[in-house]
């Protein structure tokens, strides 16, 4: 297995992944719209995605949005998006990942790394507790739904 930091070259696997990751939160498969919506996150450099491929398959991926804080003055990450197929879970390759998405963050010397997960993905949760990441207890988290 090997990860790395996705192309433009990878939009076809990293597309199928992100609509079973979309599909995983009881959303409709739209392959086209998932390739668009990645392919404009690699070009336009908003988003940085690693993946992990063995051999021609793509098994998993991880999407880091850019964001900053104020009070350290500082660059962080925010882990938006993290999937592995269902018949890699267990191999590694969310382990994978999340050491990768880590040791980026670490190079560029930024603050940290944040994720929000549904309260039911009881299995990504203790991935993420294995990793270090705890739940924020300091902070209250709200959104405005616009849509």
């Amino acid at each position: 297995m090997e990860v790395y930091q996705a192309t433009i070259a990878d939009i076809e696997g990293v597309s199928r992944l992100f609509d079973s990751y979309r599909m995983f939160y009881e959303k409709q498969s739209d392959v086209e719209g998932a390739k668009s919506y990645m392919k404009a996150r690699i070009e336009n450099k908003e988003s940085v995605i690693f993946v992990v491929k063995n051999e021609q398959e793509y098994l998993g991926f991880i999407q880091l949005y850019p964001t900053f804080s104020s009070i350290s003055m500082n660059k962080s990450w925010i882990l938006n998006d993290m999937f592995v197929k269902e018949e890699a879970r267990n191999f590694g390759v969310g382990q994978l990942l999340l050491d990768q998405a880590r040791d980026f963050a670490m190079e560029l010397g930024d603050q940290g790394i944040s994720l929000e997960t549904a309260p039911e993905n009881t299995a990504a949760q203790r991935l993420y507790e294995k990793n270090g990441y705890e739940q924020d207890t300091q902070f209250l988290h709200y959104v405005l739904r616009l849509m």
